[in-house]
């Protein structure tokens, strides 16, 4: 590198940050403004937080702070802060309610909340919440660019929901309690018709009819055979083609073998 070029980048370098420790430092908020501004436009976006987080409060209201406050809230969100981006977002969308950049805004709350969702197998209220609250910028931005992104992100945050419940439902078959397994996937089914997991749901709702079936009391066994007969016919018909066909097919076999005696 060029001697002249490296001295000038490392005096621009140390001005930029001896520009930053002043503004932090002082009491003068349009200074830490304009020094934010920069730390913002640079992509310096942790340097350009804890200068607005200073004056904030200040400015909350104002209309001249509208692009502070937009500003404010895309610095959390590029660093990952999502509770607070989603603070922020909401703040804005109150605060600036005629500004260019609200429905842009209400959407990154929005997906701000979706980041927060956690895998399937922990508690799911952040899921929710981001179901709800994107579901509701759909509703009021309907024709917006960002809907066809919106409508993705709901899609896979309700999979999520209907996955764990249905881990939930499975886990009973899993564990041999097929009677309980049963009435959890007739709930799973319920909640969620048009579930991906429908086919997998009236497999194990076969099996989990099918085991308590042929494990039963006489005096059961015959209405718990039919019942499993009609479990057969529902996945069936469901998909004819099902990955589980091999299976459904050996215990109909079995199932139509144990009827047989109560037809003598």
């Amino acid at each position: 590198m060029n001697k002249l070029l490296y001295v000038f980048l490392l005096v621009t370098v140390l001005s930029s940050c001896g520009e930053y420790q002043k503004a932090l430092k002082s009491e003068d908020v349009a200074l830490k403004l304009e020094a934010a501004t920069k730390q913002y436009e640079a992509q310096k976006y942790n340097k350009a937080i804890r200068l607005f987080e200073q004056i904030a409060p200040v400015y909350r209201g104002k209309k001249e702070a509208e692009n502070m406050f937009y500003m404010f809230a895309q610095s959390y969100f590029k660093t990952k802060q999502y509770y607070l981006a989603a603070y922020q977002f909401e703040s804005f969308v109150s605060l600036y309610p005629k500004s260019n950049n609200v429905e842009e805004a209400a959407f990154l709350s929005a997906k701000s909340y979706s980041k927060l969702s956690p895998v399937y197998s922990l508690d799911q209220v952040d899921t929710d919440k981001a179901i709800i609250k994107m579901q509701a910028f759909i509703d009021k931005y309907p024709d917006s660019q960002y809907v066809a992104e919106a409508n993705t992100i709901v899609k896979s945050l309700t999979e999520k929901l209907e996955k764990k419940a249905f881990e939930i439902a499975k886990q009973y078959n899993t564990v041999s309690d097929y009677k309980t397994a049963i009435k959890a996937l007739d709930n799973f089914l319920a909640d969620y018709p048009g579930t991906i997991f429908k086919e997998k749901a009236l497999f194990y709702k076969l099996d989990s009819s099918y085991q308590l079936a042929i494990n039963s009391v006489p005096s059961k066994m015959q209405e718990r055979l039919n019942n499993a007969k009609a479990a057969y016919d529902a996945l069936i018909k469901f998909n004819a083609n099902t990955e589980y066909r091999a299976l459904a097919d050996e215990m109909l076999v079995r199932v139509d073998k144990e009827l047989q005696q109560f037809s003598k």
